[in-house]
């Protein structure tokens, strides 16, 4: 079994000499597969990252310590030499006390090293000095023991972050055979002199990709055969439909699967991946699997059109013209979200809803980002829609107010969107019903190649016949042709959320007054107020005409209504 890529980028830059210090963050707190060992006879297994780094990237070195919030330091490989070198020491558990012993210990083999043999003469220095000792330091849980400072400066965590930094650049700790290892879930929760450390290397731990399940399925079947019995034939089948949730969540519903003798079956999987996805996701995203396609979405056929021609390209894998985002824009209610549901029905690919990240903690909104970017990097194909995006996505002049967090999350996100790697992986759809306040950055194309304007419908027998399709849902069942008693009744400017509205209320006056579904439709718009004001759904329509990237998904009546519009006073 291969070795993890970041695996290989710490050991290029450590024995190039480029860093002696590194920065593991993102999913940090997973399981993964340890490959067997052939020198000790050790098999694979499953295991966390730090055992990852003491039996595997650092089996070489003399002497590996660890410290971690409530467990103090820790000796995790290496005992009898640190028994010779530190006989009498009890070891620190608070962290100032953690920290200073740790430097004491780091300068102190630095001395060794340029001791000649038998000077001092001491039990402790005769035998090892002039050795250069390989030494490696583990702090699990980085983030707390040197959080962002909290709105004013800690002197305490920047003396410590200092002193852990320093071990990065000093001569003669470069000198020694040093290797440390701060271990953050987010980077954004992590003290500023140890996160910009430009001295050590910053390395994102990526959810595992599928060849990374796939080995690990293939390991885990002869652990749970009852769970995995159905897939006896390809236990790594599951990882490819699995791809997104953690190592950890997925033992641990084989686990349960095991124990309740319930295997998993074909038809589990897309919902199990929902649930385990949204439960590592700690709630910041609610993940969908759409089962509509774009046949089930009324009206706008040039959009539609547009839309079938990308995912042309993106089954074939022609990304050269495939759009990194779409820009979806209109007025209340014109069903943005439900075409965004259509389009990955049609495509086959999961929608990923990004919730409430923000955060009142400094920092805590970036690491929430974090948690999200490091998700959509494994998921494989997949949308991200942001609605609302307006007010989602931040802006680049946010002032102080909000101590920098919305011009943080502006510039995180303008990253993300613009990253080329993600073309084909990734496909942005952001929502907004005021497209004018989302900065123009966000808009341009290399980030939302593709704006569409969607509009209510534009006369009464389109307004009617969205009405009847909706209508359809609730056992409705109205003529074809608008009758003569209701045409005058309908009015132009209906949206999708409107008409469901409608239908709604006639299906509550079927069921209830006992008259027919063309009676209560009657009726029902008899005392029809649209919930848009006019004004409102006036000023809505010209803002997606404007922002249109092609007049072709434009209606002409839209075309001049803002046209007209413009030349008003």
């Amino acid at each position: 079994m291969s070795s993890p890529r970041w695996s290989d980028t710490i050991r290029t830059h450590y024995l190039s000499g480029a860093a002696n210090q590194f920065v593991l963050h993102g999913n940090v707190n997973d399981r993964l597969l340890l490959p067997a060992d052939d020198a000790t006879g050790t098999p694979a297994r499953i295991g966390n990252l730090p055992d990852f780094l003491v039996q595997h990237q650092l089996k070489k070195f003399d002497l590996v310590l660890s410290y971690e919030l409530g467990a103090g330091v820790r000796i995790d490989s290496g005992e009898p030499l640190y028994r010779q070198l530190r006989p009498a020491d009890d070891l620190p558990k608070d962290p100032p006390g953690a920290i200073g012993y740790l430097d004491h210990l780091l300068r102190f083999l630095a001395n060794v090293r340029q001791l000649k043999p038998g000077e001092p003469p001491s039990p402790q220095t005769t035998a090892l000095a002039g050795r250069n000792i390989h030494i490696a330091i583990l702090l699990k849980g980085a983030d707390l023991i040197f959080p962002r400072p909290q709105n004013h400066p800690n002197y305490q965590l920047g003396s410590m972050a200092s002193v852990v930094r320093s071990w990065s650049k000093e001569s003669h700790f470069l000198g020694q055979n040093l290797a440390v290892f701060l271990i953050a879930e987010n980077l954004n929760d992590l003290h500023p002199l140890l996160a910009t450390n430009p001295r050590a290397t910053v390395i994102d731990i990526d959810l595992p990709s599928a060849d990374e399940l796939r080995a690990a399925f293939t390991h885990l079947a002869g652990r749970y055969p009852k769970a995995l019995s159905r897939f006896a034939a390809d236990p790594a089948y599951p990882a490819d439909r699995l791809a997104g949730a953690t190592l950890g969540s997925i033992e641990s519903l084989l686990k349960t699967r095991e124990y309740e003798d319930r295997p998993l079956a074909e038809p589990d999987l897309a919902e199990l991946k929902k649930s385990l996805v949204e439960k590592d996701s700690q709630g910041l995203i609610e993940f969908v699997e759409p089962t509509r396609t774009l046949e089930d979405y009324q009206g706008a056929e040039p959009v539609k059109a547009w839309m079938r021609q990308d995912i042309s390209l993106w089954r074939q894998g022609d990304l050269e013209a495939m759009p990194m985002g779409y820009l979806l824009c209109g007025p209340v209610g014109t069903g943005k979200t439900y075409l965004v549901e259509c389009l990955a029905g049609e495509a086959g690919v999961p929608v990923v809803k990004m919730k409430n990240f923000r955060d009142k903690w400094v920092g805590s909104t970036e690491g929430n980002l974090e948690k999200i970017f490091n998700l959509l990097h494994a998921l494989g194909r997949c949308i991200v829609f942001i609605d609302e995006a307006d007010q989602a996505l931040g802006s680049r002049d946010a002032g102080s107010g909000d101590s920098g967090v919305s011009g943080r999350v502006y510039s995180m996100m303008a990253k993300e969107m613009s990253n080329s790697r993600n073309r084909g992986r990734i496909l942005w759809i952001l929502a907004s019903s005021r497209p004018d306040l989302i900065e123009v950055d966000l808009k341009r194309p290399g980030r939302v190649d593709v704006k569409i304007p969607l509009f209510p419908s534009h006369d009464p027998v389109e307004a009617y016949r969205l009405i009847r399709a909706i209508g359809k849902r609730f056992q409705l069942d109205l003529p074809k042709d608008p009758p003569e008693a209701i045409r005058p009744l309908v009015p132009a400017l209906v949206t999708p959320g409107a008409a469901e509205s409608i239908a709604v209320k006639a299906y509550r006056l079927v069921k209830t007054g006992g008259v027919t579904a063309t009676e209560a439709l009657r009726d029902c718009l008899d005392q029809y107020q649209n919930p848009v004001p006019a004004d409102v759904m006036d000023t809505q329509i010209r803002l997606a005409v404007r922002e249109a990237s092609d007049l072709a998904f434009v209606p002409e009546i839209f075309r001049s209504h803002a046209a007209e519009a413009e030349k008003e006073p």
